[in-house]
């Protein structure tokens, strides 16, 4: 954060008393593009170096009965007698159908995790640029942007790494509808599975900021979203009940609770920044 505040600082000082042109603007735009791509480029190597290692010990980490949240459902499937939360064996084949399958495959998961990685850095370059359009109590409202954004992405990656990908691949890897049918999935399948629910739950823990931009703006209140309580709870049980294609209500209940939580913070959230716009109205 000090990081971010001492660069916002120059950035202003080199700005400041100068109106810039729609050129200059592009000119400046695009340097923070180049910036952004060129740390995705630098994980994105980085990545492709130590391929063997990230595949093994972390893409197929969740399809393993040894994996930590594997071993955890275990535990309460033992406790509650559902069975179907316990990945006790990988029922299926892995397959690489084509010539250039492995190194598509490796290239692809490079190019993954080069962009989670990079996320923050790529953030705060938007942010460099968007920041000095802003007024001075919206620079001072938006403090802390790209700590807490980054810290929300990371959260909702790890969430639906640690939890939502091992009872969707436990689910899906073990659904038969004849046992004299055998499971042999493409291994590009398998990574675009983990990386849409990685990537989709990283997005949707930037609730409580989607919540603080509308409420700065003045389009939500809490009021609004206190009075659609229940209708988003239905909702989420819904998108965790696709998110989880297990029957179970326990693999639903933990997907669904993180979710209801993260909308209960984005009323506080809400409700916070509406007290500010309106202390502001009155000075």
């Amino acid at each position: 954060m000090a990081l971010d505040q001492e660069f916002d600082e120059e950035l202003e000082e080199g700005i400041e008393g100068t109106e810039m042109t729609f050129i200059e603007h592009l000119e400046e735009l695009r340097w923070h593009i180049i910036r952004s791509l060129g740390s995705i480029l630098i994980f994105t190597i980085a990545a492709w170096i130590y391929r063997t290692e990230i595949f093994g010990g972390i893409i197929m980490a969740p399809a393993k009965s040894d994996f930590w949240t594997n071993q955890v459902l275990c535990k309460i499937a033992d406790a509650t007698g559902m069975e179907g939360l316990c990945f006790r064996q990988a029922n299926f084949i892995l397959q690489s159908r084509e010539v250039s399958g492995q190194f598509m495959m490796a290239l692809t998961q490079s190019i993954i995790v080069g962009l989670l990685f990079a996320f923050p850095y790529f953030f705060w370059e938007v942010w460099r640029f968007i920041k000095p359009g802003l007024k001075d109590t919206e620079k001072k409202a938006a403090r802390g942007a790209v700590f807490w954004v980054s810290l929300l992405f990371f959260m909702g990656v790890s969430f639906g790494y640690f939890i939502v990908a091992p009872m969707a691949i436990n689910f899906l890897a073990n659904f038969k509808l004849d046992e004299s049918i055998q499971n042999q999935f493409d291994i590009n399948d398998y990574i675009s599975l983990l990386s849409m629910l990685t990537l989709a739950c990283g997005l949707t823990f930037q609730l409580p900021m989607i919540s603080f931009v509308l409420s700065r703006i003045g389009i939500l209140t809490p009021s609004f979203m206190r009075e659609y309580r229940r209708h988003a709870l239905i909702v989420i049980l819904i998108v965790a009940a696709i998110i989880t294609p297990s029957p179970d209500i326990i693999s639903q209940l933990l997907v669904a609770t993180p979710l209801f939580g993260l909308y209960e913070i984005s009323i506080w959230v809400s409700s916070s920044v509406n007290k500010q716009r309106e202390k502001e109205m009155m000075e």
